[in-house]
């Protein structure tokens, strides 16, 4: 096998981890707001300051990568959050709890910028589909493991121990990304690239004029906002509103993310394929998005249908499809940028992302009051990833087109940072 194949499924590996690093505190929440007594709105607030960091630090984590490489500035970042996932097994309030999570956040930022950065530089447009789907499969293979994993634990250990060994375990796949990725900057791969414009400089006035920047932000803090809902606050749903236990909530939750993870791949295929067929990567890329956004939104079927037996299926459908629309945006958005831009295109919109990742969790936390009412932030939630497929299909695949051609164009003769 291609050894950059090797390296992708390190780099699942790595989303997997991730996600369970940062994932356990929503399956210990019911756990700790008992030990601790915290509100609702408190729980919301540690939920969310893993964000404020991983938010903040999109863009340093960009730039870094970009002078850096991908992969020592991974490998330091991967040792840290590990660390810092690990040592809230001995936190004794909230106050612990929230600068660990800060630091977990910190360093995590690092992740998703590196991994998009290495499919784009050893990948083609037309084939960046299938890695990232695998990519993407990390982050729902991770939270589906990280609930099924997280609630045994917590069950025969304790969330205390289950934040020791998800934290310190995981540091196994260390010495195998040090010794796969080479230390060296690979040539980029080349594309037809247009003519540059005078100066070669990037004509910021074009690019915040463009609807294509503008449906690309929306898209993303929309259906992030659905995503960390998810993630956030859904264990907590199933077991207070569904009447769920611990471990059934674990199984219900983690196999639509397990079958999410295999429909990313197989989509990203399909997607290939089609884009390689057709000629045009944006026009498929967007179609698949769009249609796997709107399709999240049945989500909102839980709000009339009371019976626990239509939480699976419900949760199957919306999960699987906002996996989809996730696979093909961040195809979409390492497509755009030239090689040396892609970090920091990748940083400013997981910075986007984040905030919505940041928001959620506090939003609903207020929304839910003392009644822990789940019904209008579900509605909230639910009808975000239809108003994200609505931005891109207004902007269409021509605007992206533009605006790849807007970026390529200027940045011919710069020099690489």
């Amino acid at each position: 096998m291609n050894r950059r194949y090797f390296i992708v499924g390190l780099i699942f590996l790595g989303m997997l981890i991730s996600y369970v690093d940062r994932g356990n505190l929503s399956i210990a929440a019911a756990s700790m707001m008992r030990d601790f007594r915290l509100s609702p709105a408190a729980m919301g607030t540690l939920l969310s300051a893993f964000f404020w960091t991983y938010a903040g630090f999109q863009l340093p984590a960009g730039a870094i990568v970009d002078r850096f490489g991908i992969r020592r500035t991974y490998a330091a970042a991967f040792l840290l959050w590990s660390l810092a996932s690990a040592a809230i097994a001995i936190t004794r309030g909230m106050t612990d709890v929230i600068a660990f999570r800060m630091l977990l956040g910190m360093a995590e930022a690092v992740g998703p910028v590196a991994s998009l950065s290495f499919i784009r530089q050893y990948f083609a447009g037309r084939d960046q589909g299938t890695p990232t789907a695998i990519y993407i499969a990390g982050q729902n293979i991770g939270p589906a493991l990280g609930a099924l994993l997280g609630t045994l634990l917590i069950d025969r250990m304790g969330w205390r121990l289950m934040f020791a060994a998800t934290g310190l375990v995981p540091l196994l796949w260390l010495p195998f990304w040090l010794w796969l990725v080479p230390a060296h900057r690979p040539q980029a791969i080349e594309e037809p690239r247009p003519q540059p414009v005078a100066g070669g400089h990037l004509p910021w006035g074009a690019v915040l004029a463009s609807p294509a920047f503008w449906a690309m932000c929306l898209c993303i803090f929309l259906s992030s906002y659905y995503w960390y809902f998810t993630l956030t606050w859904v264990p907590t749903y199933l077991t207070l509103s569904r009447g769920f236990s611990n471990l059934e909530m674990g199984r219900v939750l983690s196999t639509p993310l397990f079958v999410m993870a295999v429909m990313n791949v197989a989509a990203g295929f399909v997607a290939d394929r089609l884009a390689k067929r057709t000629g045009s990567v944006f026009r498929v890329r967007v179609l698949f998005c769009a249609a796997g956004y709107a399709c999240a939104t049945c989500i909102l079927l839980l709000l009339i249908l009371p019976h626990r037996s239509a939480v699976f299926p419900v949760l199957l459908v919306s999960m699987c499809a906002i996996g989809i629309g996730n696979a093909n945006y961040w195809a979409i958005s390492q497509h755009a940028p030239p090689p040396h831009l892609t970090g920091r295109t990748i940083g400013f919109l997981n910075t986007l992302s984040t905030i919505a990742g940041a928001v959620a969790p506090l939003a609903t936390g207020w929304l839910l009051g003392p009644e822990k009412n789940f019904g209008v932030a579900l509605g909230v939630a639910g009808i975000s990833p239809l108003l994200a497929s609505a931005c891109l299909l207004l902007a269409g695949p021509k605007a992206l087109d533009r605006m790849k051609s807007l970026l390529a164009g200027a940045s011919v003769g710069e020099a690489p940072v």
